[in-house]
C-alpha cells in the first residue's frame, strides 16, 4: 500500500470514529500551512466533524487568536513542546472542538538552527482530558517530505488518541 492510501485508510477511520461518537476535530497548523485540512475536507462529508482550522504561520496568530502567551514563545521559541499545546489547547477552545491537532516546525530549506534543525517539529494533540505532544526530528529531506511526514505522524497521534 503507497502512503497515501495508507492515509486516505486512516483518515476514513478516524472520521468514522469521530461521527460514531459525535465528537468535532479542529486544527492549528503552522508548518503544514494547511495541508492537514486539506487532507481531512477532502473526505465527502467532512462537515460532521470538522469545526475549522487556523493557519497559525506567525507568533502574532499564535499569541493573539491562539492564545499562546508571550513569554511561552519568548522562553521556549515557536518550535517547542509547549507552543504546540498551546496552540492545540487554544484551537480547541476557541473552535469549541472535542479534539485538535496543531503542529508547529520548520519545513526548510531554511530556518533551522544548531538548537532546532530543519526537520525539527512539534505536534501536539487536545481533548478534554489531556494534552499530549511528540517531537519529530524529520532532518533536512527537504520541504515536501517534511511537510508530508508531518501531516502523516500528526493523524497517526490522533488516532491514537481517539
Amino acid at each position: 500500500m503507497s502512503g497515501a492510501t495508507v492515509m486516505k485508510t486512516l483518515i476514513e477511520r478516524i472520521s468514522t470514529v469521530l461521527i460514531r461518537q459525535g465528537a468535532t476535530l479542529s486544527l492549528a497548523e503552522s508548518c503544514t500551512g494547511g495541508a492537514l485540512a486539506a487532507l481531512f475536507t477532502s473526505r465527502a462529508g467532512a462537515s460532521a466533524y470538522f469545526k475549522g482550522g487556523v493557519i497559525a504561520y506567525s507568533n502574532e496568530i499564535k499569541r493573539d487568536l491562539l492564545g499562546v502567551e508571550a513569554d511561552t514563545l519568548t522562553e521556549h521559541g515557536a518550535v517547542s513542546c509547549e507552543v504546540a499545546c498551546r496552540m492545540a489547547e487554544g484551537v480547541r477552545r476557541i473552535c469549541r472542538s472535542d479534539y485538535s491537532i496543531a503542529v508547529t516546525g520548520i519545513a526548510g530549506p531554511d530556518g533551522g538552527s544548531p538548537d532546532k534543525p530543519v526537520g525539527t517539529v512539534w505536534i501536539a494533540v487536545a481533548s478534554s482530558h489531556r494534552t499530549v505532544a511528540e517531537k519529530l526530528s524529520l532532518g533536512d529531506q527537504g520541504r515536501e517530505k517534511n511537510i508530508f511526514a508531518t501531516v502523516e505522524k500528526a493523524v497517526i497521534l490522533l488516532s491514537k488518541i481517539i
